[in-house]
């Protein structure tokens, strides 16, 4: 199904002997446009405020108690690397958490996962990955200091430019909850079309300008105005008939 990012914040981590905390953030790999990590407030329980939990590691999410069940217990994620959430999230910290979990490396192959369309499982290394994922990128700076990893919470707000002018701001991101990508933009019109919520699709964005809060799509105003609708009462299904993706210009999930 497709779900709202939005809609994680708060929700309970359940680790496998005890809860650990509540979703403050998720982050995004603004090259896929995929979920990656989750920034988890542990409320003191740990000396360390906040930790990061990757998808994989998320074995449910059930949105009527909002916990998301982790298939790790409360000492794996005390002893994982500690993150300071105010600063960028560099290929380096990722790796070194793909490391501590046991998890391959999504951006070592070329699907949206690495080797695989979906996240891999625990403890399945690449088997064509035989040295240390941190060790392997140390003499290459550009690889240690290149970030694509972006916050929904600071991405919702910036503004929608369409090719003959702003027509709006990010309000949601709405992902597929089996592979986590984003599938969607939920945009609001109210500085041009009052009251109207509509989504678009990543494939329209060309580029992000984070210093000016402003992402660039191929589109007029006019393509926008006519995309689907959008109510957060009533979330889009994955629409095998590919209505909804056609419309605002992205294709359905095979």
């Amino acid at each position: 199904m497709l779900q709202s990012a939005k809609r994680l914040q708060g929700f309970t981590i359940a680790a496998t002997d005890g809860d650990i905390g509540k979703i403050a953030d998720a982050y995004f790999d603004d090259e896929k446009w995929t979920l990656r990590n989750f920034v988890v407030d542990t409320g003191g329980w740990l000396s360390r405020h906040e930790v990061l939990i990757l998808p994989m590691s998320i074995r449910s999410l059930d949105w009527s108690m909002r916990v998301a069940r982790v298939d790790l217990s409360k000492q794996q994620i005390e002893d994982s690397p500690g993150v300071d959430t105010a600063q960028p999230v560099s290929r380096q910290l990722e790796a070194e958490l793909f490391r501590h979990y046991d998890y391959p490396l999504y951006w070592t192959g070329p699907l949206l996962w690495g080797f695989g369309a979906m996240p891999p499982l625990g403890g399945m290394i690449d088997s064509a990955q035989t040295t240390d994922p941190v060790s392997a990128m140390e003499h290459d700076e550009k690889k240690l200091t290149n970030a694509h990893l972006r916050s929904c919470d600071e991405v919702v707000g910036y503004h929608i430019r369409a090719t003959d002018g702003t027509f709006g701001h990010v309000e949601d991101f709405l992902f597929d909850d089996d592979d986590w990508s984003i599938r969607f933009i939920a945009v609001n019109t109210s500085n041009w079309l009052p009251g109207k919520h509509v989504l678009i699709s990543p494939q329209l964005i060309t580029r992000v300008n984070w210093a000016d809060n402003n992402v660039f799509v191929n589109v007029s105003r006019k393509t926008i105005e006519s995309s689907p609708e959008f109510d957060s009462s009533r979330l889009p299904a994955r629409d095998s008939g590919g209505g909804v993706y056609r419309r605002s210009g992205s294709s359905p999930k095979e």
